[in-house]
């Protein structure tokens, strides 16, 4: 298993399984000098952590980063850094009746027909779990762009299964689990939510990402356009089907006076491009948009088959976020942070500084 690392000169090495002992990241390519605390690592994490709420999965982890390389004396030294957090709840015995089965839309299957071995327990490589290595290192490239252009990087919940939450405003969004930016819709959420889990199905989600304050001209077409490189990056995350870059698909019903942002004196008039033209920033808003699928680990029982091939029917027991959507906002805010920042990087040593 081979392609774990994600970027040109800002690299990120992510490794560890969802049972083992312990998970983690590398990060190559950081700059020396930019000041970096565990605390800033672990702000996001907590932001990402599983139960801190009753819609999303009980297994209590708390995460705790240790940064066991490329940080001294308060600054990172452009050494490679060495992120690690320990998984401390493990429950590996809710997986005994996976292991030759197979659940339906879930990697189970693939990683069995590809590797002919695989571990069962939580997913092994195709867990969620694998997600938080990857929030640690966006931490850094937040902070490095922060700092560079003050780059921000937020996102929100769009939609829940049917429910779509309008934006109202961005001080809603870090005070309840859903990350939707209009709290008076949180008690529809929480009780579709409840009544989900009750049934013991799932649901998918729609998550919105921005970054503001991104310079013009990251991105080296052909093929090291930004929006291909975002879009690569998040189709990298776990259960997503569908990257948007701007409007995405409603661009097809529009006509080329309406789409084509009009570029005036004091700016452009508009955005329906996402801040990318030509697969290069404009220096507008980058806008991304992921679709989410239900989770695959339900407790309703579905067909499936043995790895004999036999027919059997399967149900998923154990901890499992009924809508991994829920907690999916900060990991995808992260993901397009380390492409940010490596494209950033990669615009520096072709062009040198802006």
């Amino acid at each position: 298993m081979s392609a774990n690392t994600l970027g040109s000169l800002f690299r990120v090495t992510n490794f560890g399984e969802s049972h083992g002992p312990a998970i983690g990241a590398v990060v190559d390519g950081c700059p020396p000098g930019l000041e970096l605390s565990v605390e800033d690592i672990q702000l996001e994490l907590d932001r990402r952590r599983p139960g801190t709420s009753r819609h999303v999965t009980q297994r209590q982890e708390a995460d705790q980063v240790e940064i066991l390389s490329g940080v001294y004396e308060g600054k990172t030294t452009g050494a490679p850094i060495a992120l690690l957090i320990r998984n401390t709840d493990q429950r590996s015995k809710d997986y005994g009746n996976l292991l030759e089965t197979f659940r339906p839309g879930h990697a189970d299957y693939t990683y069995w027909r590809k590797y002919q071995h695989r571990d069962p327990r939580g997913g092994g490589r195709s867990s969620a779990r694998l997600t938080a290595p990857t929030v640690a290192a966006g931490a850094i490239a937040k902070k490095w762009l922060a700092a560079e252009f003050k780059t921000v990087i937020r996102g929100y919940m769009s939609q829940l299964g049917p429910i779509v939450i309008p934006f109202k405003s961005w001080d809603d969004v870090p005070n309840n689990p859903f990350y939707a930016a209009d709290a008076a819709v949180v008690p529809e959420l929480e009780a579709f939510m409840d009544a989900l889990r009750k049934e013991g199905d799932s649901i998918g989600a729609r998550i919105e990402v921005i970054a503001e304050g991104v310079p013009a001209g990251l991105g080296e077409p052909i093929y090291g356009r930004l929006d291909a490189d975002i879009a690569y990056a998040m189709m990298g995350l776990n259960a997503v089907k569908g990257v948007e870059i701007g409007d995405g698909f409603e661009s097809v019903s529009q006509r080329g006076s309406e789409h084509g942002d009009a570029i005036l004196p004091d700016g452009f008039a508009s955005n329906h491009a996402g801040g990318i033209l030509g697969g290069i920033s404009s220096g507008q808003d980058i806008r991304v948009s992921l679709a989410i699928k239900p989770t695959s680990s339900i407790r309703i029982k579905r067909p499936s088959i043995t790895q004999q091939g036999e027919a059997v029917e399967v149900q998923t027991l154990g901890r499992h976020d009924p809508c991994v959507g829920i907690r999916a906002t900060p990991i995808a805010e992260a993901l397009l942070a380390i492409v940010l920042m490596d494209q950033a990087l990669r615009q520096r040593a072709q062009c040198g500084q802006w």
